[in-house]
């Protein structure tokens, strides 16, 4: 998935801010919280992490090209990164990403989701 794809879709998703840090790092937050996060190498690979359930943490966290995130899953949160070929196809890709926002935001509290005009079924 290219900068500019990623960028898109995340955009694209419900209530959403933008921020570049922590090294060039593209962050997408919603209500203030980080639902992705991604880099690209020198060779544009990209490194995307995202937040998983657990059951998507069991799935995933072995696959080739993704891994338990660096620094988040070693403090036992279920985060996955898609760092290298053949990892997620760019539909997976932004099922996972789609799925992290929710889960995210249904962290947030019932007033919160409520100002940013998020309702989950």
């Amino acid at each position: 998935m290219t900068r500019d794809k990623y960028n898109a879709f995340c955009r694209s998703l419900k209530a959403t801010t933008h921020v570049v840090q922590w090294g060039g790092s593209h962050v997408w937050k919603v209500g203030g919280k980080v639902f992705a996060v991604a880099g690209w190498d020198e060779g544009h690979e990209p490194h995307i992490t995202f937040k998983v359930s657990d059951i998507g943490y069991e799935v995933l966290k072995d696959q080739p090209g993704l891994r338990p995130a660096p620094y988040l899953a070693s403090r036992g949160m279920k985060w996955i990164q898609h760092y290298a070929k053949p990892g997620l196809k760019d539909p997976e890709l932004k099922q996972y990403l789609k799925a992290s926002h929710r889960i995210v935001a249904q962290g947030l509290s019932k007033k919160k989701q409520k100002a940013l005009g998020l309702v989950f079924d």
